[in-house]
């Protein structure tokens, strides 16, 4: 990978919206929203598959979200705007129904996710603490996101730096009791090595490499903020590669402490591995690591809603969406019509389906945004911009697309049938909006600068 420019530029393109966040906070806002509430389940899931040896499919998993976080600092840094693949879209395939899939497909699976996480966060964990009905807490839980969200993108990433450090921490956690247990002479080293038994080596860590593909999927909200990024082309791919690399790191310290202390299949037939672990350690209070889980879902909610706000903003302002979508609140110019339906599609949403129908639903979704971004770099190699931007190697999104197709292969027909639904859905807003602008004698291309209400 390579860059067209060692010095940044001296401006940012211009927005209407508040560029208050540093090169800091959007690497904590990207770190936040890729440790979310996955590691916490899915070490298990993954023991089940490969045994021991977690974190090879891990390890496979990042480097498989590094081609495609590739093409991405490419195209955020060549179009800094927010909308993120819609926008990439729009301007590689000139089709606006395309355009509009690819983005309505990124919203359907930004706040889809922000259902399933304020389910998650409704559950068990919760339920240790207070016993209330999940789906009441998990639509007032949505209110109290949107109200934040509300506040200013800066108020919202500083929870984001508090939350990410207490989430951390709670990894950190992990790792630290696994050396605690090593101390005393317990847990199993050479278990970190080995495979499951009665099963190919190769299916297995792939099966187990579509589940941790889950852990590393977030990194794609980061493109829906980069107007309120201050020298977004000189920061972004740093925060981005540094955020996915970290996560990776911290992902395999913590596959290898759970599977030193506890047996993968104790682990795989648990729905809190990670709990596992410290309930085996024995010093840090079960009640306090389910708090810190707690936070790590708050957090991925957090993210997921502000990503889902920014984008809706950006297609409305590349007339994809209604134009009301657009409107930014004065004085905090936080765009607040659509952090309101946002929200209220994320509530209707948690009555829909449990938390594994909607996760299922958000990785096929994002996979189809993904193979998109990917080709519309190659696509774009043509259209020149004035300012440089970050680069990548003609291979890095032909391996990206490549590796998108390698993981729809493994989704099931339930799985696609609910993406269908969704994307069927937006197919019908879609007419309707084109309906509904010639009758009022207002259609114009998307992308072309005229507005419509």
């Amino acid at each position: 990978m390579t860059t067209d420019a060692t010095q940044h530029s001296a401006t940012d393109p211009e927005t209407r919206l508040s560029r208050s966040v540093s090169g800091k906070l959007l690497y904590l806002f990207i770190l936040g929203d890729v440790l979310g509430a996955g590691v916490y389940a899915l070490v298990g899931e993954m023991a089940g598959e490969v045994g021991g040896a977690v974190w090879l499919p891990l390890l496979v998993a990042l480097g498989l979200a590094l081609l495609t976080a590739g093409s991405y600092a490419e195209l955020v840094t060549k179009y800094p705007r927010a909308g993120g693949a819609a926008v990439f879209a729009e301007r590689a395939y000139k089709r606006p129904v395309v355009s509009f899939l690819v983005g309505f497909s990124m919203l359907a699976a930004g706040v889809t996710s922000a259902a399933g996480l304020s389910l998650a966060f409704a559950g068990d964990y919760f339920g240790a603490f207070v016993d209330a009905p999940q789906r009441l807490v998990a639509v007032l839980f949505l209110v109290a996101v949107a109200a934040l969200n509300m506040r200013g993108i800066r108020e919202s990433l500083g929870a984001n730096v508090a939350m990410t450090v207490i989430e951390v921490g709670g990894l950190v956690t992990v790792v630290v009791l696994a050396l605690v247990v090593l101390g005393r002479g317990e847990g199993e080293p050479g278990r970190v090595g080995q495979l499951a038994e009665g099963v190919s080596p190769g299916t297995a860590v792939l099966g187990a490499a579509v589940l941790a593909y889950y852990s590393f999927v977030g990194f794609e909200t980061s493109a829906n903020v980069v107007e309120e990024v201050k020298d977004v082309r000189r920061v972004y791919p740093r925060a981005l590669f540094g955020a996915l690399i970290t996560a990776g790191v911290v992902y395999v310290l913590v596959s290898v402490a759970a599977v030193v202390v506890v047996e993968p299949e104790t682990l795989a037939g648990s729905s809190g591995p990670l709990l596992e672990v410290v309930a085996a350690a024995g010093v840090v209070p079960e009640r306090v690591f389910s708090l810190v889980a707690l936070i790590a879902v708050a957090n991925g909610a957090l993210l997921t809603m502000i990503m889902s706000s920014r984008l809706a903003y950006g297609m409305a302002e590349q007339q994809l969406l209604p134009t009301v979508l657009g409107r930014v609140l004065p004085g905090r110019r936080t765009p607040w019509v659509a952090i309101v339906a946002t929200t209220l599609v994320a509530m209707a949403l948690v009555f829909t389906g449990d938390l594994a129908a909607l996760a299922e639903t958000v990785v096929l979704l994002l996979l189809l945004v993904f193979l998109s971004t990917n080709v519309s770099v190659l696509v774009l190699r043509r259209d020149t911009v004035e300012r440089p931007h970050f680069r990548v190697l003609s291979v890095v999104p032909v391996l990206g697309a490549a590796s998108c197709v390698l993981l729809l292969t493994q989704q099931d027909g339930a799985t696609w049938l609910r993406a269908g639904v969704l994307l069927a859905v937006g197919i019908v807003l879609y007419v309707v909006m084109r309906v509904t602008r010639r009758s009022r004698g207002a259609d114009a291309t998307p992308g072309t600068g005229v507005r419509a209400d």
